[in-house]
C-alpha cells in the first residue's frame, strides 16, 4: 500500500505537511527525528489523517492534487481538523 498523509506540528498547528510513503510508521518517525529538512524545524509532528492507495501512481497524483490550489481548498474543508 501507498499512503498520502497529512501532518500537523504539535507546537505550531498552523504548520502542516502533506507527503506520500509506502511505510507510514517509519516516515512519521523520520519526520519527528529531524531527518527531513522540510519538517525538522517544526517537530514534533502528529498524524492528522492518511489515505491508502494500492498503486503508487495514484498516491502520487493525489498528493500533487492536495498541494494544488483546489486541493488545498478540499483538504482544508474535508481533511484538516476544524
Amino acid at each position: 500500500m501507498h499512503y498520502v498523509y497529512l501532518l500537523e506540528s504539535v507546537d505550531d498547528p498552523s504548520r502542516r505537511y502533506i507527503g506520500v510513503t509506502s511505510d507510514l510508521k517509519t516516515r512519521l518517525a523520520e519526520h519527528n527525528g529531524g531527518k527531513s529538512s522540510h519538517t525538522a524545524k517544526y517537530r514534533p509532528w502528529r498524524l492528522v489523517t492518511y489515505i491508502a492507495f494500492s498503486e503508487r501512481t495514484q498516491a502520487a497524483a493525489f498528493e500533487r492534487y492536495l498541494k494544488s490550489g483546489s486541493g488545498h481548498a478540499f483538504a482544508n474543508k474535508r481533511l484538516w481538523p476544524a
